[in-house]
């Protein structure tokens, strides 16, 4: 996985809707739909609630804590 795609599956992970997800990384959300496909294939999942279990928040932070 990219480093991209990682922040943007992990902000996913986090609750973010594709248009949050975008504005906090200066992307419009058609790119992040985009990368997230290409993390779900990578991961072997098919949702946005699957991430949790892909990327554990102990693992995986998106900030500081």
């Amino acid at each position: 996985m990219t480093p991209q795609e990682r922040q943007i599956a992990l902000l996913a992970r986090d609750g973010l809707s594709n248009p949050e997800v975008g504005s906090r990384l200066f992307l419009s959300p058609r790119p992040v739909e985009w990368h997230l496909r290409k993390v779900f294939a990578k991961l072997g999942i098919s949702s946005r609630r699957q991430l949790a279990d892909a990327l554990p928040r102990g693992e995986f932070r998106t900030g500081p804590g």
